[in-house]
């Protein structure tokens, strides 16, 4: 059983505004969630303090609600509330993650359910960011965008093909023959290239390495970034990579900047490595972090950059939820 929750405000306090709202907030409920009234359990309802000619809970039973436990409570008065708000607290037998319902004004209340919310992650190899992004999408229970594994994919086509990253004319005359997709199974993205599941494949090492410098052309940063605001703008998500603040979404609400010291990145690319099966010694994985913030770094199209308006969050001495911890925190801040 799970709690699927749900406001909407009303014009005035009569009757029929209060009837109205409650079936339309309801029925949002169920064809959201796809929901039959059989599935519901319970319905609790509270109101601001300014309603008071009809229970939302009486109207729920007027449209249908007939064998759930129904409840109505009055909120106390506080200052600066929302006026004339219903809220509702659903309780169902539901698998799938529940969808919240917030309608006319309350939407307000609720900005990360009912907007596009969009948060930038940016930093170098190994600062933290993808793993922070899928906790943070999994708390806000948004997509998770590994723009990395894009570029990635990029250039295994180019390592498919004998092409040498490196070469800008030769990654040109093959990058319409790249088609990069991404998919969501069981909310994990899964990134297909040219029809293919490449996301294991796609996180060697030398890919690693290639990835940066294939991402430096224009012609595969111009399609990969035309494929990130697609979905960006199609879907709330956490997008992670090296110039998403800057770049990808320079208008993002919400981007971060996660920094580390390139010893700690070492250890956590070595410890990250092992678990794949990849044998490298320290000083070979600080080695390639350090060239791969050189490449990033130096790039001339859309090098690795702290937009003037992104927080940076060192995580040096900080746990990977910890980190989350606290760019939640900021958001929350303002939502």
């Amino acid at each position: 059983m799970k709690a699927i929750r749900g406001a909407i405000t009303v014009k005035a306090d009569t009757a029929d505004e209060i009837k109205e709202n409650v079936k339309l907030l309801l029925t949002e409920i169920v064809e959201k969630n796809g929901l039959s009234i059989e599935n519901v359990v319970c319905i609790m309802f509270s109101n601001t303090a300014d309603i008071h000619s009809f229970y939302p809970a009486k109207a729920a039973r007027e449209v249908g609600f007939f064998n759930c436990a129904l409840f109505s409570s009055l909120e106390p008065e506080i200052d600066n509330s929302l006026p004339l708000c219903i809220r509702v607290m659903v309780l169902a037998e539901i698998e799938d993650n529940p969808k919240h319902i917030y309608l006319k004004g309350a939407a307000d209340l609720r900005k990360d359910i009912t907007e596009k919310l969009n948060i930038a992650i940016d930093g170098p190899a190994g600062s933290g960011k993808s793993t922070v992004s899928k906790i943070i999408s999994k708390r806000f229970d948004i997509l998770y965008l590994d723009t990395g594994a894009m570029y990635r994919a990029c250039a295994l086509a180019c390592v498919n093909l004998g092409v040498d990253c490196a070469n800008e004319s030769a990654v040109n005359a093959i990058v319409d023959s790249i088609d990069i997709s991404v998919k969501y199974e069981n909310k994990m993205q899964r990134t297909y290239l040219n029809g293919t599941d490449v996301s294991e494949s796609i996180r060697t090492p030398k890919i690693s390495m290639l990835a940066s410098v294939v991402a430096a052309h224009g012609c595969i940063r111009t399609k990969m970034v035309d494929l990130q605001r697609k979905i960006a703008k199609e879907n709330s998500c956490v997008l992670d990579g090296r110039d998403i603040g800057t770049n990808v979404l320079p208008h993002a609400e919400f981007k971060f900047f996660l920094t580390a010291s390139p010893e700690i990145r070492a250890n956590r690319r070595l410890a990250e490595n092992e678990l794949k099966g990849f044998k490298q010694s320290f000083a070979d994985v600080l080695q390639e972090i350090k060239a791969r913030d050189e490449q990033d770094i130096n790039r001339k199209i859309a090098p690795l950059l702290k937009a003037d308006d992104a927080i940076e969050i060192s995580s040096d001495k900080l746990s990977e939820e910890e980190v989350a911890d606290a760019i939640c925190a900021q958001i929350q801040g303002k939502i």
